[in-house]
C-alpha cells in the first residue's frame, strides 16, 4: 500500500490542522493505520494510532484531548485532526499501515508532511 500525507503547514501556538493521509494500491480497511512525527534533532515518535473499523482509537500522552485520528475506509483516507496546537508539536508527520493494531509495529510509511508551530 502507498500513502501519501499532506495538510501540513504553518500554524500559530492555540491553532489547528487536519492532516490527511490517502492510500493507493490496496484498501487500508485491511489495515490499521497510525500517525508519528519526529521533531528537529528528535527520533521519530508515536502520535495516534487507529484500529482496522475506527473502533479503537490510541494516543501519545502528549497528543491526547487535542489529536484525534480517525479514518474513512470507504474514500481509503486516514486522518488526524490537531487542535490546540503547540510549539512542541513542531515535526514532519507520517502516516504507516500495519496489520498489527499497535503504537510500534509498523510496515508501509508515506512520506511526511511539515507542520510548524509558532509561539
Amino acid at each position: 500500500v502507498q500513502l501519501q500525507a499532506s495538510g501540513g503547514g504553518l500554524v500559530q501556538a492555540g491553532g489547528y490542522l487536519r492532516l490527511s493521509c490517502a492510500a493507493s494500491g490496496r484498501t487500508i480497511s485491511n489495515y490499521a493505520m497510525g500517525w508519528f512525527r519526529q521533531a528537529p534533532g528528535k527520533e521519530r515518535e508515536f502520535a495516534a494510532a487507529i484500529s482496522w473499523s475506527g473502533g479503537s482509537t490510541k494516543y501519545a500522552d502528549s497528543v491526547k484531548g487535542r489529536f484525534t485520528i480517525s479514518r474513512d475506509n470507504a474514500k481509503n483516507t486516514v486522518y488526524l485532526q490537531m487542535n490546540s496546537l503547540k510549539p512542541e508539536d513542531t515535526a514532519v508527520y507520517y502516516c504507516a499501515a500495519s496489520t498489527i493494531y499497535s503504537s510500534a509495529w509498523y510496515d508501509y510509511w508515506g512520506q511526511g508532511t511539515e507542520v510548524t508551530v509558532s509561539s
